[in-house]
Protein backbone atom coordinates (compact mmCIF):
# COMPACT_ATOMS: atom_id res chain seq x y z
CA UNK A 1 0.00 0.00 0.00
CA UNK A 2 1.32 3.57 -0.94
CA UNK A 3 2.75 5.32 2.11
CA UNK A 4 1.71 8.63 0.59
CA UNK A 5 -2.20 8.09 2.04
CA UNK A 6 -4.15 8.99 5.45
CA UNK A 7 -6.67 5.80 6.30
CA UNK A 8 -6.89 5.70 10.39
CA UNK A 9 -5.81 8.79 10.72
CA UNK A 10 -7.27 11.83 12.59
CA UNK A 11 -6.68 15.26 11.98
CA UNK A 12 -7.53 18.49 13.13
CA UNK A 13 -7.33 21.67 10.79
CA UNK A 14 -7.83 25.06 11.72
CA UNK A 15 -8.64 27.77 9.10
CA UNK A 16 -11.27 25.25 7.48
CA UNK A 17 -13.94 27.94 6.26
CA UNK A 18 -12.27 28.99 3.28
CA UNK A 19 -8.83 29.30 1.17
CA UNK A 20 -5.90 26.81 1.49
CA UNK A 21 -7.19 25.83 4.91
CA UNK A 22 -10.97 24.36 3.30
CA UNK A 23 -8.69 22.61 0.42
CA UNK A 24 -6.52 20.85 2.87
CA UNK A 25 -9.56 19.54 4.82
CA UNK A 26 -10.96 18.20 1.75
CA UNK A 27 -7.66 16.74 0.55
CA UNK A 28 -7.31 14.93 3.88
CA UNK A 29 -10.48 13.14 2.93
CA UNK A 30 -9.69 12.59 -0.43
CA UNK A 31 -7.17 10.54 0.64
CA UNK A 32 -8.47 8.47 3.35
CA UNK A 33 -8.00 10.74 6.19
CA UNK A 34 -10.43 11.66 8.81
CA UNK A 35 -10.91 15.38 10.17
CA UNK A 36 -12.09 17.56 12.41
CA UNK A 37 -12.13 21.38 11.42
CA UNK A 38 -12.72 24.63 12.80
CA UNK A 39 -12.57 27.95 12.36
CA UNK A 40 -15.06 30.85 13.65
CA UNK A 41 -17.78 31.70 10.56
CA UNK A 42 -19.94 28.85 10.97
CA UNK A 43 -21.72 29.21 8.01
CA UNK A 44 -18.94 28.79 6.07
CA UNK A 45 -18.03 26.05 7.84
CA UNK A 46 -20.84 24.15 7.29
CA UNK A 47 -20.41 24.90 3.39
CA UNK A 48 -16.99 23.06 3.98
CA UNK A 49 -17.94 20.27 6.40
CA UNK A 50 -21.28 19.30 3.60
CA UNK A 51 -18.38 18.47 0.74
CA UNK A 52 -16.03 16.47 3.04
CA UNK A 53 -16.23 12.86 2.23
CA UNK A 54 -16.29 10.13 4.53
CA UNK A 55 -18.58 9.64 7.49
CA UNK A 56 -16.12 10.45 10.69
CA UNK A 57 -15.37 14.08 10.39
CA UNK A 58 -16.76 16.52 12.72
CA UNK A 59 -17.09 20.41 12.62
CA UNK A 60 -16.36 22.26 15.65
CA UNK A 61 -17.27 26.47 15.43
CA UNK A 62 -14.52 28.43 17.64
CA UNK A 63 -13.16 31.36 17.87
CA UNK A 64 -9.51 30.62 19.08
CA UNK A 65 -9.30 34.30 20.24
CA UNK A 66 -11.74 33.69 22.67
CA UNK A 67 -9.88 31.33 25.36
CA UNK A 68 -13.41 29.49 26.25
CA UNK A 69 -14.05 28.36 22.89
CA UNK A 70 -10.36 27.45 22.20
CA UNK A 71 -10.47 25.48 25.85
CA UNK A 72 -13.66 23.76 24.35
CA UNK A 73 -12.26 22.69 21.33
CA UNK A 74 -9.08 20.86 22.81
CA UNK A 75 -11.73 19.50 25.59
CA UNK A 76 -13.92 18.01 22.44
CA UNK A 77 -11.16 17.10 20.13
CA UNK A 78 -10.76 13.31 19.74
CA UNK A 79 -6.95 11.90 19.71
CA UNK A 80 -5.09 13.40 16.82
CA UNK A 81 -2.89 11.84 14.28
CA UNK A 82 -1.89 15.68 12.59
CA UNK A 83 -2.63 19.14 13.02
CA UNK A 84 -2.63 21.76 10.38
CA UNK A 85 -2.87 25.39 11.56
CA UNK A 86 -4.05 27.39 8.55
CA UNK A 87 -6.02 30.44 10.51
CA UNK A 88 -4.25 33.30 9.73
CA UNK A 89 -4.93 37.39 8.31
CA UNK A 90 -3.00 39.44 5.86
CA UNK A 91 -2.69 43.02 7.17
CA UNK A 92 -0.11 45.38 5.99
CA UNK A 93 0.91 48.59 7.53
CA UNK A 94 3.92 51.13 6.51
CA UNK A 95 6.17 50.63 9.65
CA UNK A 96 5.35 54.90 10.68
CA UNK A 97 1.62 53.59 10.95
CA UNK A 98 2.32 50.96 13.44
CA UNK A 99 0.64 50.47 17.09
CA UNK A 100 0.58 47.73 19.87
CA UNK A 101 -2.58 47.48 18.82
CA UNK A 102 -1.91 46.36 15.41
CA UNK A 103 1.48 44.54 16.66
CA UNK A 104 -1.44 42.49 18.88
CA UNK A 105 -4.21 41.97 16.40
CA UNK A 106 -1.77 40.26 13.78
CA UNK A 107 0.34 38.42 16.45
CA UNK A 108 -2.77 36.88 18.38
CA UNK A 109 -4.32 35.34 15.52
CA UNK A 110 -0.84 34.43 13.27
CA UNK A 111 1.19 33.07 16.30
CA UNK A 112 -0.09 33.52 19.79
CA UNK A 113 -3.32 30.91 19.45
CA UNK A 114 -1.18 28.95 17.72
CA UNK A 115 1.06 28.65 20.05
CA UNK A 116 -1.79 28.45 23.01
CA UNK A 117 -3.71 25.49 20.73
CA UNK A 118 -0.39 23.42 20.95
CA UNK A 119 0.45 23.82 24.48
CA UNK A 120 -3.14 22.71 25.59
CA UNK A 121 -3.22 20.06 23.23
CA UNK A 122 0.00 19.16 24.14
CA UNK A 123 -0.76 19.21 27.78
CA UNK A 124 -3.78 17.10 27.94
CA UNK A 125 -2.36 14.42 25.96
CA UNK A 126 -4.27 14.88 22.64
CA UNK A 127 -1.32 14.17 20.17
CA UNK A 128 -0.85 10.65 19.31
CA UNK A 129 2.63 9.15 18.43
CA UNK A 130 4.04 9.67 15.52
CA UNK A 131 1.75 12.20 14.40
CA UNK A 132 2.82 15.08 12.12
CA UNK A 133 2.37 18.97 12.94
CA UNK A 134 2.16 21.33 9.71
CA UNK A 135 1.82 25.04 9.87
CA UNK A 136 1.14 27.47 7.35
CA UNK A 137 3.82 30.11 7.06
CA UNK A 138 4.93 32.16 3.64
CA UNK A 139 7.93 33.49 1.53
CA UNK A 140 7.13 36.77 3.30
CA UNK A 141 8.99 34.91 6.70
CA UNK A 142 12.52 35.09 4.42
CA UNK A 143 11.39 37.28 1.82
CA UNK A 144 9.56 40.10 3.69
CA UNK A 145 7.54 42.97 1.14
CA UNK A 146 6.84 46.79 1.73
CA UNK A 147 4.02 47.06 4.36
CA UNK A 148 4.99 43.27 5.65
CA UNK A 149 6.32 44.12 9.15
CA UNK A 150 4.00 42.55 11.42
CA UNK A 151 2.89 39.94 8.48
CA UNK A 152 6.44 38.90 7.78
CA UNK A 153 7.68 38.43 11.40
CA UNK A 154 4.41 36.36 12.60
CA UNK A 155 5.30 33.91 9.94
CA UNK A 156 9.20 34.28 11.07
CA UNK A 157 8.01 33.29 14.52
CA UNK A 158 6.10 30.40 13.41
CA UNK A 159 8.65 28.64 11.48
CA UNK A 160 10.73 29.05 14.69
CA UNK A 161 8.20 27.43 16.87
CA UNK A 162 7.69 24.63 13.98
CA UNK A 163 11.34 24.29 14.83
CA UNK A 164 11.16 24.30 18.88
CA UNK A 165 8.08 21.82 18.38
CA UNK A 166 10.47 19.44 16.82
CA UNK A 167 12.93 19.57 19.21
CA UNK A 168 10.69 18.55 22.12
CA UNK A 169 8.50 15.96 21.28
CA UNK A 170 10.80 13.67 18.19
CA UNK A 171 10.70 11.51 21.26
CA UNK A 172 7.08 10.59 20.58
CA UNK A 173 7.94 10.27 17.13
CA UNK A 174 5.89 13.76 16.82
CA UNK A 175 7.28 15.98 13.44
CA UNK A 176 6.68 19.25 12.87
CA UNK A 177 6.96 20.97 9.56
CA UNK A 178 6.26 24.26 7.92
CA UNK A 179 4.61 25.29 4.20
CA UNK A 180 5.80 28.25 2.31
CA UNK A 181 3.96 29.24 -0.11
CA UNK A 182 3.77 32.15 -2.03
CA UNK A 183 1.26 33.90 -3.92
CA UNK A 184 -1.95 31.37 -4.29
CA UNK A 185 -5.83 32.32 -5.54
CA UNK A 186 -7.45 32.30 -2.76
CA UNK A 187 -10.26 34.69 -1.14
CA UNK A 188 -6.94 37.07 -0.03
CA UNK A 189 -5.39 37.20 -3.64
CA UNK A 190 -9.12 38.27 -4.45
CA UNK A 191 -9.05 41.12 -1.87
CA UNK A 192 -5.36 41.82 -3.15
CA UNK A 193 -6.81 41.85 -6.69
CA UNK A 194 -9.59 44.81 -5.66
CA UNK A 195 -7.05 46.60 -3.74
CA UNK A 196 -4.07 47.14 -6.28
CA UNK A 197 -3.85 48.25 -10.15
CA UNK A 198 -4.20 45.20 -12.76
CA UNK A 199 -0.95 46.27 -13.72
CA UNK A 200 0.67 45.97 -10.61
CA UNK A 201 -0.74 42.76 -9.93
CA UNK A 202 -0.52 41.24 -13.58
CA UNK A 203 3.75 42.53 -13.33
CA UNK A 204 3.68 40.27 -10.15
CA UNK A 205 2.19 37.61 -11.42
CA UNK A 206 4.18 37.59 -14.29
CA UNK A 207 7.29 37.31 -12.13
CA UNK A 208 5.97 33.40 -11.61
CA UNK A 209 7.67 31.25 -14.21
CA UNK A 210 4.82 28.14 -13.03
CA UNK A 211 2.06 30.69 -12.55
CA UNK A 212 0.85 31.82 -8.92
CA UNK A 213 -0.62 28.57 -6.92
CA UNK A 214 -3.66 27.29 -6.40
CA UNK A 215 -5.39 26.13 -2.64
CA UNK A 216 -4.76 22.29 -4.32
CA UNK A 217 -0.86 22.53 -4.49
CA UNK A 218 -0.79 23.79 -0.77
CA UNK A 219 -2.81 20.82 0.20
CA UNK A 220 -1.02 17.96 -1.71
CA UNK A 221 2.16 19.21 0.17
CA UNK A 222 0.59 19.20 3.14
CA UNK A 223 -0.98 15.82 2.95
CA UNK A 224 2.78 14.49 1.97
CA UNK A 225 3.85 16.14 5.46
CA UNK A 226 0.97 14.24 7.19
CA UNK A 227 1.37 10.88 5.50
CA UNK A 228 4.15 8.43 6.47
CA UNK A 229 5.62 9.30 3.30
CA UNK A 230 7.59 12.02 5.15
CA UNK A 231 8.59 9.76 8.09
CA UNK A 232 12.24 10.86 8.31
CA UNK A 233 11.02 14.78 7.51
CA UNK A 234 10.88 17.44 10.83
CA UNK A 235 12.01 20.73 11.23
CA UNK A 236 11.78 22.34 7.93
CA UNK A 237 9.88 24.46 5.71
CA UNK A 238 8.79 23.70 2.05
CA UNK A 239 8.88 26.52 -0.23
CA UNK A 240 6.31 26.69 -2.62
CA UNK A 241 6.32 29.30 -5.15
CA UNK A 242 6.24 28.55 -8.79
CA UNK A 243 9.65 29.27 -9.63
CA UNK A 244 8.90 33.02 -7.79
CA UNK A 245 12.40 33.91 -5.53
CA UNK A 246 14.67 31.90 -8.46
CA UNK A 247 14.29 35.85 -9.64
CA UNK A 248 14.78 34.53 -13.67
CA UNK A 249 11.97 36.33 -15.22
Amino acid sequence: MTPFHLHNKTILVTGASSGIGRQIALSICEMGGNVVITARDKKRLEETFKNLKGKNNSSITADLLNQNDLSALVNHIPMLDGIVHCAGIVKPFPVKFLSEEKIQETFQTNYNIQVILMAQITRQKKINKNASIVFLSSISATHPHKGGALYSASKAAIESLSKVIALEFYPQGIRSNCLSPAMVKTPMYDYAEKGASKETLDEHVNKYPLGIGSPADVANAAVFLLSDASKWITGITITLDGGFLLGGI
